[in-house]
């Protein structure tokens, strides 16, 4: 019987977010009690708890565990919060966000990513997130407004459309930059005087692109 997923890997696993300056015990909870393993090709099982970007289907990735960690511990979640997630992906980082939040709403362009995501969220019980198939770049206006945004693929700037449906005191976080390179992590709150900026690190996503997926 294989213990790939067994303790030493996890026990890294904590240590090198911890090392890489990750504080909040509850976002490393979070991490800790999400099976990285189920979001993973099945190639990639033994290579889960690295701390590095995969790929998944559809040409997308499953970002690596430090960028989820920093990205929700700057998100600053409360139990009470409805949070907005565009790029669903393998659905990780939703599930994640689920864990210290109350309600999750991510939105996926590939029909193949939205669909697995939504089956692997509901077997694992994950069921305060919702997966929308949907173009993040044109979002329905019957979704509301969110307490946080987050956004997991590159766009060249932050549309007004998601700043817009941001709760005043909201946060959003966001891989500002051009597609094909390196973007800034860009983390906004919405006051009630406007809109404050602030550059964190620099990250690598793949693009948002608009539309939702013809192909897949």
């Amino acid at each position: 019987m294989s213990s790939r997923q067994g303790p030493p890997e996890k026990m890294m696993f904590q240590l090198t977010l911890r090392r890489r300056g990750i504080s909040n015990q509850a976002v490393l909870r979070a991490l800790e009690e999400v099976p990285r393993e189920a979001f993973v090709a099945e190639a990639d099982r033994d290579d889960a708890y690295r701390d590095s970007a995969l790929g998944i289907a559809c040409g997308q990735t499953i970002s690596q565990p430090f960028v989820v960690a920093y990205m929700t511990e700057q998100l600053n979640l409360q139990k009470q919060h409805r949070v907005l997630e565009i790029g669903t992906g393998s659905g990780y980082q939703a599930a994640v966000l689920a864990k210290l939040a109350g309600k999750v709403l991510t939105v996926e362009r590939f029909r193949t990513l939205a669909d697995t995501a939504r089956l692997r969220l509901e077997r694992l019980g994950f069921d305060n997130v919702e997966v929308m198939l949907g173009d993040g770049f044109d979002l329905p206006a019957n979704i509301g407004s969110f307490d946080r945004i987050i956004v997991t693929a590159a766009m060249a700037q932050i549309p007004e459309n998601l700043t817009d449906r941001l709760e005043t005191n909201g946060i959003l976080i966001a891989p500002v930059g051009p597609h094909h390179g390196v973007q800034t992590l860009v983390r906004i709150v919405k006051t009630a005087s406007g809109l404050e900026r602030k550059e964190l690190v620099d990250v690598r996503f793949v693009p948002a692109l608009p539309g939702i997926a013809r192909e897949l």
